[in-house]
């Protein structure tokens, strides 16, 4: 058996439904949580979305911008709007460089060089078909058009200002510098989840502007956003005694309706990528080794 072999896409389908509903049950302040909804969404809505994005994000041998036109085509059919679209583009190269053998972050990276014209035209038409908020139109590689330039070229033409777009063009090194760590630091503080997730939330809040309030808001929003994360809640004890803090937070955030959504897709990331590396890391069957179980 390889030491990390090649997952399954059942496996790479759980783990990414796990990353959704672990998601969930965090309080993220300023985002859909079990404990509190907002911006017109509901934790229903996600729980959604999830299902019903798993099967095509998971899809054995398909190519990555078939996973997301799917995924995002499943969820806007039976959720009616977009919940998802920044989650599956994280987690749709995720989920293709978990079908390699080896290592997750070598495996990626070949996955994002291998990036074509048929991953450009399956991204692109799943956005326009999300339309998120605050998406506007570019002067240069814009996705509302019918024109489909690479997926590289576009995600550095727009990394400077979008944070899912910045990870295409550096191997997701958020989830490997940012996500990661805090994740693995909140556990050697022996915290359990949700609050694990919590803390790998915070990071991503308090760490930079969100895109998404960027988006909507404009930068000098965003900065503020992280700024007063950064004073209010970096330095709190995670557990049950940070309960009020942070759903005071939160609501304050949904009244000013602003959603720092890429902190939370980045969070879904994370928790998704960390899932994988443990399924590769144990040795779990690969989809061959599977059916000849059968």
């Amino acid at each position: 058996m390889e030491s990390e072999p090649a997952l399954a896409p059942e496996a790479i389908a759980e783990a990414y439904r796990a990353a959704c509903r672990a998601e969930l049950a965090a309080i993220k302040p300023g985002n859909v949580h079990v404990h509190a909804a907002g911006h017109r969404m509901s934790v229903a809505d996600f729980e959604a979305s999830a299902a019903l994005s798993a099967p095509p994000l998971a899809a054995a041998g398909a190519r990555v911008g078939a996973r997301i036109e799917g995924a995002v085509a499943a969820t806007r059919a039976g959720v009616g709007q977009n919940t998802n679209l920044g989650i599956v583009l994280l987690c749709a190269p995720l989920a293709a460089a978990a079908e390699r053998p080896g290592p997750l972050r070598p495996a990626l990276a070949a996955v994002l060089a291998d990036l074509d014209g048929t991953d450009a035209a399956g991204l692109y038409a799943a956005i326009r078909l999300a339309n998120p908020g605050g998406l506007g139109r570019a002067e240069r590689h814009d996705v509302t058009t019918d024109a489909a330039p690479s997926v590289l070229t576009a995600m550095g033409e727009a990394a400077s200002r979008d944070r899912i777009a910045r990870a295409y063009v550096t191997g997701f090194e958020d989830l490997f510098a940012t996500g990661l760590p805090a994740l693995a630091a909140a556990r050697r503080a022996g915290l359990t989840e949700p609050w694990t997730t919590t803390a790998v939330h915070l990071a991503f809040l308090t760490g930079f502007p969100d895109s998404h309030v960027a988006r909507k808001f404009g930068p000098d929003t965003a900065e503020r956003v992280r700024a007063e994360a950064e004073a209010s809640l970096r330095r709190l004890v995670l557990g049950e005694g940070a309960r009020a803090a942070l759903l005071a937070h939160d609501a304050a955030l949904k009244a000013a309706g602003l959603n720092p959504g890429t902190s939370a897709d980045l969070t879904v990331a994370t928790l998704f990528l960390d899932a994988l590396g443990h399924l590769k890391a144990a040795g779990a069957p690969s989809s061959r080794q599977a059916a000849n179980k059968s």
